[in-house]
């Protein structure tokens, strides 16, 4: 059952969701942008993005007064997140946009509809339609990027996708979604140093890559994550099964 707190109205729900959506779209331009021209290569974006999301995060915490980052977390969320974060960008070295984009939608919105199949839910015949106008809506929106995948990076993308959509359901939190984000940032943060180091071969900076990569920590990563949360557990959603199963 949902408590009365974190119930919000139907406008608020559609407002985060769309933001965030949004937001994640901006993601897979910025990557693509970044990596499609060479301006940085994956490792470095990865881990650009993570540190300027945890900064972003950390600020906005401390404008918020949502309490101390360091009590939450934990090691399994943080590392779903760096299995989210790393290959997505590795897959973009292969992948267009729009592909890259299509691949990552619909490996998430499958992984939520197993969690709540397992879980004994059955969605309603509009929950099905809205399913798939989302998914027709974003074939139409990404249909001029759309090209053949090429297998590494489809799957590289498709592990990103559940990653992402195993760490959305492990998410809800009594802390809430921005200190829990927040600390969850700042745990993937080594992982994705550890994946620099060990690829400082292919090391290559510069201005434009760097700038693309904070923009999507900051802003498409960071407060897309947030709303995302938000989007994602503002109703009446059980998810005891399912985080059985992953605890």
């Amino acid at each position: 059952m949902t408590s009365p707190e974190h119930e919000r109205s139907p406008a608020a729900t559609v407002l985060c969701t769309a933001s965030a959506l949004v937001a994640f779209a901006a993601n897979s331009v910025l990557c693509r942008l970044a990596l499609g021209r060479a301006a940085i290569d994956a490792a470095s974006f990865s881990t650009i993005r993570l540190a300027s999301g945890s900064l972003a995060l950390l600020l906005l915490c401390q404008g918020l007064r949502s309490g101390p980052v360091g009590v939450r977390g934990n090691w399994r969320s943080a590392a779903l997140l760096f299995l989210y974060a790393v290959p997505f960008s590795f897959a973009y070295l292969s992948l267009s946009a729009g592909t890259g984009a299509l691949i990552l939608f619909g490996s998430v919105q499958a992984t939520m509809l197993v969690a709540a199949l397992g879980m004994g839910e059955r969605p309603h015949p509009l929950h099905w339609l809205g399913l798939t106008l989302a998914l027709g809506g974003l074939v139409v929106l990404v249909l001029p990027g759309l090209q053949a995948p090429a297998p590494a990076g489809a799957v590289l993308m498709a592990v990103g996708g559940i990653s992402w959509g195993i760490y959305s359901l492990r998410g809800r939190s009594p802390a809430g979604p921005l200190v829990e984000t927040t600390a969850n940032f700042i745990r993937a943060l080594p992982l994705a140093l550890a994946v620099s180091l060990l690829s400082v071969r292919h090391l290559h900076l510069s201005a434009r890559g760097i700038l693309l990569a904070v923009i999507s920590g900051t802003i498409a990563s960071g407060v897309g994550y947030v709303l995302w949360y938000a989007s994602r557990f503002a109703g009446p959603i059980d998810c005891s099964f399912f985080r059985a199963w992953i605890t």
